[in-house]
């Protein structure tokens, strides 16, 4: 039973016995005792306005005595429909005014005269007055809550074009995925990290410190021309719940996501894997890693040559890489890590993602990628001919192996 429920079921005893100025205490009473949205909470139980809960709590905040005698000037019962009439009762119009000028399809609406402004309670009231209603701030909200109403943020949830076969190759990804498992052969998650601010920058979220004594940063995001951006590029296991982070401090290019899986393989993925024979990567079809990057599949085939094994890639389709395991195993975790916290140096930013763990058993190391990468190498036809490239016969831009070519 919430809350609001059992408010309003105490009520229902008391409301006999109450009289309106020990209704206003012990309403007030309710509401400090609930804490946060008390006020609003017994407002909506009781049926009584929050400006009548805000006196009680006036009264009790300055310790008024409430006599215990009652005299037939203080106590006064209302009859049955007695009392000032609700203002949607004397004005028979206004809930429908409001609801068109607050209804979604207003905004298309290019005679709606809300049609470019936030349709917040202040606009509306002053609308609705335009139009005849005496109606205030405080109202309107109250109103909206009647017509069912929230204040809400936008959420993201549409993913752009559909492409038909994008059920088909989730699915063959899974399968991949599976097999591999199966076999005992390395299955890894891999993608960049929006790359981040090195200073005392303000990051979103928020953190435990010393009461009216918040940490304080810069007012302006201007980058910092010695500290500049790192960019971490992450590995994640999908087997071992295990992660790599490469924070790299220059450009984001596919030599720095193949040297990321380079390092990963040689200081985590080998020892583990010290048998394996093929790699699988899952991969987003954009980025320094995309699928039509000819540099990235240059970059794999000398990576494929060095270690001795074949490497799978499958992409996932356009507008679909918030379904790449990195983003909801790994990366949301090292965000929540370091919320509230400015990134003070690279160290901070390594020594933050090294240390993000969570109760499932995820461990992530971390190391600096202090090398240059240059961005606008231009591949040739040539070039790319010489890649030990086959692709699959389901979306082979898609899913493809890179083989070690023999010396």
């Amino acid at each position: 039973m919430d809350r609001v429920t059992l408010i309003a079921n105490k009520y229902k005893d008391l409301a006999p016995r109450l009289d309106e100025a020990t209704l206003r205490v012990w309403a007030a009473v309710e509401a400090r005792y609930l804490g946060r949205g008390g006020v609003s909470d017994v407002s909506k139980a009781l049926g009584i306005s929050r400006t009548t809960i805000y006196a009680g709590l006036a009264e009790l905040k300055k310790g008024a005595e409430i006599t215990a005698t009652i005299t037939e000037s203080h106590f006064r019962v209302r009859k049955l429909g007695g009392g000032r009439k609700k203002l949607i009762d004397k004005d028979a119009t206004l809930l429908q005014d409001l609801a068109a000028l607050v209804d979604a399809e207003a905004r298309g609406d290019p005679m709606s005269p809300l049609r470019w402004t936030c349709k917040s309670t202040p606009r509306l009231a002053k609308e609705l007055r335009m139009q005849g209603h005496q109606v205030s701030q405080r109202t309107v909200c109250a109103l909206l809550h009647k017509l069912g109403y929230s204040l809400q943020s936008l959420r993201k949830t549409r993913e752009g074009g559909n492409h038909p076969d994008r059920d088909g190759q989730f699915q063959h990804i899974a399968q991949q995925v599976a097999q591999y498992q199966d076999t005992g052969d390395p299955v890894i998650s891999v993608d960049t990290k929006k790359k981040e601010l090195i200073g005392d920058f303000k990051n979103p979220g928020q953190e435990w410190h010393p009461k009216e004594q918040p940490g304080t940063v810069r007012v302006y995001d201007f980058i910092d021309p010695e500290l500049g951006k790192v960019a971490p590029y992450g590995i994640y296991d999908m087997t071992a719940n295990q992660g790599w982070v490469s924070v790299g401090i220059d450009h984001d290019t596919a030599e720095f996501a193949v040297e990321s899986i380079r390092r990963w393989w040689r200081e985590m993925g080998q020892p583990l894997y010290n048998k394996a024979k093929r790699l699988l990567i899952t991969a987003d079809c954009g980025g320094s890693n995309g699928y039509r990057v000819r540099f990235w599949r240059l970059q794999l085939q000398k990576l494929a040559d060095e270690i001795g094994l074949v490497i799978h890639v499958c992409h996932f389709p356009p507008g679909t890489s918030k379904w790449n395991k990195i983003e909801h195993r790994m990366f949301c975790h090292i965000t929540q890590n370091w919320r509230g916290r400015p990134l003070l140096s690279r160290e901070v930013v390594v020594n933050l993602i090294g240390n993000t763990t969570t109760a499932e058993g995820l461990r992530i190391r971390a190391e600096l990628d202090e090398n240059t990468y240059v961005v606008g190498i231009k591949i040739s036809d040539q070039e790319l001919n010489k890649v030990a490239i086959e692709r699959e016969e389901f979306h082979g831009e898609w899913n493809y192996k890179i083989k070690p070519r023999v010396s």
